[in-house]
Parts: C-alpha cells; structure tokens; sequence
C-alpha cells in the first residue's frame, strides 16, 4: 500500500513538539467525557503495572550486585574510584530498565486490553466524524499484528538502548545528555506503539505509520516525549495510559491528514 507522503506544517520544529505534546493534553480531557469509558482503559493498565513494578523493584534490590557484575574491571581499584564507577552503572542500569521497561509495559498493556483500547480510538474517530478508510479486521488478526509489531520494536529499542547503556558510564555526559536523548528515543517509539490500533483500523502496517509519522518527527515527539516522561511519575503510566491511546489516535489522524477538531 503506498503511503502518502505529507508536508510538515510551516511551523517551528518548538511550535510542532509543543503541538505533539498538547495532544496528549487533549487525550486527557476525554476522562471528563467519558469517564467511564477511560476508567475501564485503566483496569488492563493496572494489572500490568503491579507486574512491573514487582519487576522494577526487584531490579532495585538487586542492581548493586549487577552494577559490580558489570564492571569486573573495578574489582581492584581504591574503594572511592570503585564507588563512584558502580553508582554511575547503577545508574546506567536503571535507566536503561526505565526506557525498556516504558516499552514493554506499552506493548503488554495494549495486548491485555486490546479492546478497550480500541474502544477508546474508535470513541474518539466517531467524535471527530468517523474513520475514513476504514477495514474490517479480525480481533485475532489485530491482536496477532499488535503484538508481531510490538515485539519489532521492542527489539529495535533494545539496539537503541546497549549504546545509550554504555555513554551512561561517562562522566557529565552519561547523566545529563543520555536521559535526554533516551526521553527521545523511548517518546518515538511510544508513539510508534500507541498508534497502532488507528492505523490497523485503516489497513495500515508499522513500515506505514513509521514513514506518517516521520513526516512531522517533532509532533511526533512531543506527543510521545509527554507521555514517556508522564509513564515515569509513580501510577503516571495507569492512569495516564487510556489518555495515551485517545491522543495516538489524534495524532495519527493528524499525520493522515484529517481532522483533529
């Protein structure tokens, strides 16, 4: 299926990401709407939040020993230089669970709740005057493709994530520059994942939405650097998650072109 390749609009890459952002802001607002429907969205969010913060919290208890595990080479040096190099891969290692960990979280929740997700895109196509283009697909065949994509990239976040792993262990830079470029990274993807159900909704594969949305990266990046940094805050990720999906659903639409008001 050929992809129609759309003009960036004419406006600062600040004024888009902003915009992108803002979309997530607008995703929000549904919980006033339908607050009923939002809550159910938030039930699947939940069981697979318990799970990951059971994980995150284990990793927690157990990332001295990894931080030593990792850096064999500082086994005989002074107790200061020893310190200060496992706490910067301890550091490095809890970032890189974070970026993996927002990911995976994405990928497991949209599974289990694959239909109130949905319910919660089409909900929002309806207001905006209903889905142009529309296919039918099978719930088993949306699921299997959801997951086949997420599992893509996934795998490709982890490539992404061993050189960020790595830069973390340099001084300055591995705390400053790398969490922001892995707030980058880690929104991309996010965005990539949440507008699945949207673009399934039109036929449309990951290669598909992948080319979209790279039309206007720095909307697509706003909208997904918010929700990377708001699935960090403690319950961010539950609560926020059917948000998320009603503002991929903005976003797709506006990267096809269509109306978002």
């Amino acid at each position: 299926m050929d992809v129609p390749r759309l003009a960036a609009p004419v406006t600062g890459a600040a004024t888009r990401f902003l915009a992108g952002a803002g979309l997530l802001l607008r995703g929000i607002g549904l919980y006033v709407r339908s607050p009923g429907l939002m809550l159910l969205g938030v039930v699947p969010a939940l069981i697979s939040g318990v799970l990951f913060v059971a994980a995150f919290a284990s990793l927690l208890y157990f990332v001295d020993d990894l931080a030593a595990l990792v850096t064999p080479f500082a086994d005989d040096w002074s107790g200061a230089w020893r310190g200060l190099v496992r706490v910067i891969a301890g550091l490095a290692i809890v970032g890189l669970a974070g970026l993996l960990g927002v990911l995976t979280f994405t990928a497991v929740t949209l599974a289990v709740g694959d239909p109130f997700y949905e319910k919660i895109s089409e909900r929002v196509e309806d207001r905006l005057g209903g889905t142009p283009g529309a296919v039918e697909v099978s719930f088993w065949g949306s699921l299997r493709r959801s997951i086949l994509d997420s599992l893509r990239l996934v795998a490709v976040s982890v490539l992404v994530g061993i050189p960020l792993f790595a830069a973390g262990f340099i001084p300055v830079v591995g705390q400053t520059v790398v969490p922001v470029v892995g707030a980058a990274v880690g929104g991309w993807f996010l965005a990539l994942e949440l507008v699945g159900a949207a673009f399934y909704r039109r036929g449309m594969g990951l290669s598909e939405r992948r080319s979209l949305l790279k039309a206007d990266r720095p909307t697509t990046l706003g909208f997904g650097v918010a929700v990377f940094v708001c699935f960090l805050i403690p319950l961010g990720a539950v609560l926020i998650m059917p948000a998320a999906v009603a503002g991929a659903t903005l976003l797709a639409r506006r990267s096809l072109g269509q109306s978002v008001e």
